[in-house]
């Protein structure tokens, strides 16, 4: 059996590499032999004996600056100067000396988007911060929808409320919004009320309720979802569930299968997020008292078999204490010169 000979592969030599990127081999060596000299002893590159001189440029420069040159671009400037008999450089150059005083831009005033902050939003207790969002549910036929308006917690995710309706309003979600802080007896000046920029969220009556009830506004910026995540993400949930219908029948059943969801979701599901515990048990002060009764439990076990626990004991998940929309970003610190 021949023995097989693994050679490695014939470097690359300067020629080849120039060759496969298309790059100058002077301007390679050149780049080559600036970079080997120490710092000190590199030069500036001296100015062309062709450039022009400062008093040259500043005259193309007040040229350009004329009124009637100050809304044409400099080919038209170069143009109209040539027709008069006048030449004092060419196109580029007039663009580099723009360039060099940062005139280099639309002159004309521009429609542009305004710029959005992006909401950081913390929630430490519940009550806090609310979030509220509206989804469709389609109906019995096609292009037929109900509109679920869902106001959740976003600290313990508790849904505090929600209705089925058959257009988005804004003067639906005031009724709903409205009889939600009555039932949740939320005080004026502690709540904030997050929201994308759905037409409902960013109505005058919206933002006139909120005032006259002590809330503070604030949304998401435009085409960004993560700015809500806590809705979205309780609107998949509803909409994966095995018995989520395709389509609902009439209004009436959208709102049952609503008040059966809501239920299970508020007392029976187990967040990932809340240390897998329910909503409930988060928005109703029971946290302390069921991590410490897991911790308990977990106590027992691990005396009672040791060795199962290879790495430390067990402990149960974290529970909430902090909650973000946006956390901000940590600034990393200048390395030390020591």
């Amino acid at each position: 059996m021949e023995a097989i000979v693994f050679r490695s592969p014939a470097p690359v030599t300067t020629v080849d590499a120039c060759a496969a990127l298309g790059l100058s081999r002077a301007g390679v060596y050149r780049r080559r032999t600036s970079l080997a000299q120490p710092p000190t002893e590199r030069q500036p590159r001296p100015a062309s004996h062709r450039a022009l001189t400062a008093t040259e440029r500043q005259v193309v420069l007040d040229r350009l600056r004329e009124p009637r040159f100050a809304d044409l671009p400099p080919a038209e400037v170069y143009a109209t100067l040539l027709d008069e008999g006048i030449y004092h450089c060419s196109i580029r150059s007039m663009y580099r000396i723009l360039d060099a005083h940062n005139e280099v831009r639309e002159r004309r005033d521009q429609l542009r988007h305004p710029v959005y902050a992006k909401p950081e939003l913390l929630a430490e207790a519940p009550n806090t911060v609310w979030s509220w969002d509206i989804t469709k549910l389609m109906g019995p036929a096609k292009w037929t929808y109900f509109y679920l308006y869902v106001i959740i917690d976003i600290f313990s995710r508790r849904v505090v409320g929600w209705c089925v309706a058959d257009a988005e309003s804004a003067v639906l979600f005031k009724e709903l919004f409205e009889d939600t802080l009555v039932k949740h007896q939320v005080p004026p000046g502690q709540l904030t009320l997050h929201a994308d920029r759905g037409s409902p969220m960013k109505a005058k009556a919206t933002a006139q309720l909120l005032a006259d009830l002590g809330v503070t506004k604030s949304h998401s910026r435009p085409q960004t979802s993560n700015d809500n995540p806590f809705s979205e993400s309780h609107f998949k949930t509803l909409k994966y569930q095995p018995r989520f219908p395709k389509r609902f029948g009439c209004i009436e059943d959208a709102r049952e299968f609503c008040r059966g969801f809501f239920t299970w979701y508020n007392q029976e599901h187990h967040h990932v997020g809340l240390g897998l515990m329910t909503p409930d048990q988060v928005h109703y002060g029971q946290a302390d008292d069921i991590h410490a009764a897991r911790q308990r439990t977990l106590n027992s076990a691990f005396q009672a078999n040791p060795e199962r626990f290879v790495n430390k004991p067990p402990a149960p998940p974290v529970k909430p204490t902090a909650v973000w929309i946006n956390p901000p970003q940590q600034k990393a610190e200048p390395a030390s010169l020591n």
